[in-house]
């Protein structure tokens, strides 16, 4: 993998071979390996964390089941080269606003439907005309002008305006394909059984348990850089929802799962002795905390600042994590992302003397009994709202509670405000009023992720995605420059900037990066992690006893 992902590998499981011998007694045939004989055929059972409302959507986890049934245009390997998948190749104007890519021939959807050229127009068309899906909008919504078929293999896209990352974002599952005859059922029908043309096909969707995936016997059209051509080497696989961390962990120690995502880090050394253990840490935004720049304690600069100062962020990362997720004090763009800011995660260091003397000079200079600073009566509180078990896991929440001890030491009165995943799914902490701090992330292979975060939150062209409400007009200039600019060089140079503008603000905190983590059974080789956004790939897994 590249630098993004470490892989550990360790022991054997005890008792994981219970599965593989199963199997063989059922008469599979075996293919010998390097690693042992391989096993034909076979159910994956994987454990997840969160269950998303439809199964294809904008949000991560939704992606993550995306990838196991929609082929894309094209894929991201390990070193970040983009590489063929449905589109053999492309290539774009002069001008940098027209694309046009070439599709494979005999490309069919599960359900029949050929994937050609209008195939794919027609998803533009849905994703960004019918705003079928709010992340490919945020995106693309601002740069598509337009997309048409060519012939049947050829695809054209027109541009508004040069976007230099358009190639990596097209690698993400949320710009996985969809078959435009199950398109045409409706919402209800694409949300519970959408239809693509990757390895698997969604068989069944029991709420509140799991997804059954069965293997897509015709498919031949695996991107460049997967581990083989052809089907899938399983038969199913079963996409279990298992949120409690606990009870994850332990289905795979008792051999109820194969694998299981986001290893608790209290069990990562154990995990690494039992099982292959792989930590993709995720580009994009990190989990960074969002100031309230128009209303409340956080419209002065000064105590922006003093907050940044106040907690040590790495300190509590550190302990909450027991070591194994890395703090990321850049609360813009995260340290695995082409165009990251070194300079800009070092700019707030522990300095409890410093964040005094800036709440000192914007005049909360007065205690009460409590120990929280006040001025003119007011009391300095902070109401800090975060997704509990949705964006924060236990250690997550444990990081926030170290945190609101820390500063409270300098006279921060913090309120932690757990959301629930409905709650932050339905808007109900989505305006100025809801909050002064809202901690969240965003995964995306490229720096122009600031587009979408810290674009202007304006009246007639609002942006729920920049949740610090912060509007500048120079930042999002910087931005719009680095998105269309010709070489990769200039493009870094001005994310740079955009990056330490944001840090000089103190509009939003780094405090760790998102991170994929799997542990699989020593029995299951070649599942593997994708670099665009570390969703999870089976096509090419299979057992070996």
């Amino acid at each position: 993998m590249s630098d993004r992902s470490t892989i550990r590998r360790g022991g054997l499981l005890a008792g994981a071979l219970l599965l593989v011998g199963t199997l063989t007694a059922c008469g599979v045939d075996e293919v010998p390996t390097g690693e042992g004989s391989r096993v034909a055929g076979g159910t994956i059972v994987y454990g997840h964390d969160q269950e998303p409302p439809c199964l294809y959507g904008g949000w991560i986890q939704q992606a993550y089941l995306s990838r196991q049934f929609l082929d894309s245009l094209v894929s991201q390997a390990d070193d970040g080269e983009i590489v063929p998948w449905l589109a053999t190749a492309w290539e774009v104007s002069e001008d940098q606003l027209t694309w046009t890519f070439a599709l494979r021939e005999g490309v069919r959807f599960s359900d029949g439907t050929p994937l050609d050229a209008q195939a794919v127009s027609r998803n533009f068309e849905f994703w960004l005309d019918e705003q079928g899906n709010g992340t490919v909008g945020a995106y693309l919504a601002d740069y598509y002008a337009s997309s048409r078929a060519v012939d049947p293999t050829t695809f054209e896209l027109s541009l508004s305006q040069p976007y230099a990352p358009l190639l990596s974002a097209l690698s993400q599952a949320y710009f996985g394909i969809q078959s435009p005859t199950a398109l045409a059922r409706g919402p209800e029908a694409n949300c519970e059984q959408p239809v693509g043309s990757g390895p698997f096909v969604v068989e069944e969707w029991r709420r509140g348990d799991g997804v059954t995936f069965t293997r897509n016997p015709d498919y031949q059209w695996a991107p460049a850089n997967a581990r083989h051509q052809g089907p899938a080497h399983v038969e199913r696989l079963v996409w279990k929802f298992l949120h409690d961390p606990v009870a994850r962990y332990g289905s795979l120690t008792s051999g109820e799962t194969d694998v299981i995502y986001d290893v608790p880090t209290p069990e990562w050394s154990r995990a690494q002795e039992l099982f292959q253990v792989e930590q993709y840490i995720t580009p994009g935004r990190p989990v960074s905390l969002a100031l309230n720049t128009v209303k409340g304690p956080f419209t002065d600069l000064r105590v922006r600042q003093a907050f940044a100062h106040a907690g040590d962020r790495e300190g509590s990362v550190r302990s909450a994590f027991n070591g194994v997720i890395p703090f990321e004090g850049n609360g813009s763009v995260s340290q695995s992302t082409p165009g990251y800011d070194p300079d800009a995660a070092d700019d707030y260091p522990y300095d409890p003397e410093r964040a005094n003397a800036l709440l000192d000079e914007a005049g909360w200079t007065e205690f009460n009994e409590d120990g929280h600073r006040v001025r003119d009566g007011e009391e300095l509180k902070i109401r800090l709202v975060y997704g509990a078990g949705y964006v924060f896991t236990p250690e997550g929440a444990t990081m926030l509670q170290n945190l609101q001890a820390q500063v409270k030491e300098v006279g921060f009165h913090v309120e932690l405000v757990p959301a629930t995943q409905a709650e932050i799914l339905s808007g109900t902490y989505a305006g100025p009023d809801a909050y002064d701090a809202y901690p969240s992330y965003w995964t995306s292979p490229t720096a122009g992720i600031l587009y979408i975060t810290f674009r202007q939150n304006l009246p007639d062209k609002p942006n729920r995605s920049n949740t610090q409400f912060y509007n500048n007009p120079e930042l999002e200039e910087l931005i719009l420059r680095a998105n269309s600019a010709t070489t990769r060089a200039e493009a870094d140079e001005l994310y740079g900037a955009a990056q330490q503008l944001i840090s000089d603000e103190a509009a939003t905190l780094g405090l760790y990066t998102q991170t994929t983590s799997l542990a699989v059974a020593r029995d299951l080789k070649d599942v593997w992690i994708e670099d665009s956004q570390g969703e999870p790939v089976f096509h090419d897994a299979y057992f070996v006893r």
